[in-house]
């Protein structure tokens, strides 16, 4: 059976001429913490798919399970009720790679027959069956951390080193990757700011991205609207745009590949005014 091709081949992440990627978030759950139930209908979807495609969206990344601290969960059955249609439309409609963002080892298979081309799994493919599936099915698969589960990840969350403990938990799950027959071209990881983190733990994470960076792999960064913004500013989620902006450049300037947000023109164009700085 054959499946989309890679993301990462698509885009050629490994040669973008330095290019940071921009990942553009599209929950279709009713309760997201930035965007819960905007988007729950196709049409909806689609039309908020179309903007940010037009904006400069290298990836979209299709989430229907909140993973906001306290979040419920939800049946695969529900996931998939909320997004298989929605990534068949996107598959039509645009020739830009999808990402599925689930745990769940059902979920993964059915997205990329629909049409997904990426996992993006906050559980880095702990979830019963989900290695094996990512790695039958060939698409680049990013490995974030998490402390726990949303359920309880921000009670009074403890590290002896956070950098150390969430660097060696990412190699320690890419050895797993390796073993069970996942190409190492296809790896991302994700240090999963937010995820069972205080202030301290995510800004010393993001301090030090760069030692993520160095294991090998392309570093996916999601920090958009993030209560960490809204701790450092006194903002609500709706008031976090400038905060993230800058949160996006010092991640791009630590070492991360791709950066996941709500807000993509905006991200697009400060990348944009970096690279040419940069160069």
């Amino acid at each position: 059976m054959q499946f989309g091709p890679p993301v990462i081949a698509q885009l050629n992440l490994t040669d973008t001429n330095g290019r940071c990627l921009v990942m553009g978030v599209l929950n279709v759950t009713p309760d997201s913490f930035s965007d819960g139930g905007r988007y729950l209908g196709v049409a909806d979807a689609l039309e908020q798919a179309s903007r940010m495609v037009g904006e400069g969206a290298d990836i979209l990344d299709i989430g229907g399970e909140s993973t906001r601290p306290g979040a419920s969960a939800v049946s695969a059955a529900e996931e998939l009720e909320r997004i298989i249609p929605v990534i068949e439309r996107l598959r039509v409609e645009f020739d830009v790679p999808i990402s599925v963002d689930t745990s769940k080892a059902e979920v993964m298979r059915a997205a990329v027959l629909a049409g997904a081309t990426m996992i993006n799994d906050v559980c880095a493919l702990q979830s019963p069956g989900s290695m094996d599936v990512a790695a039958e099915l060939a698409v680049p698969v990013c490995l974030m951390h998490m402390l726990g589960e949303p359920r309880t990840m921000q009670d009074a969350p403890e590290y002896e080193d956070v950098v150390d403990d969430v660097c060696q938990f990412l190699q320690n799950r890419i050895d797993a990757c390796l073993a069970a027959g996942i190409s190492r071209a296809r790896v991302i990881v994700d240090p999963g700011f937010g995820f069972g983190k205080t202030l301290a733990h995510n800004l010393a994470l993001l301090r030090n991205l760069d030692r993520i960076a160095a294991l090998g792999y392309p570093v996916l960064a999601g920090l958009s609207r993030k209560s960490m913004l809204g701790q450092i500013l006194d903002r609500p989620v709706d008031k976090r745009l400038y905060g993230g902006l800058a949160m996006a450049i010092l991640a791009r300037q630590k070492g991360a590949a791709i950066i996941r947000v709500h807000d993509v023109a905006e991200t697009v164009d400060a990348l944009r005014v970096l690279a040419a700085v940069s160069a």
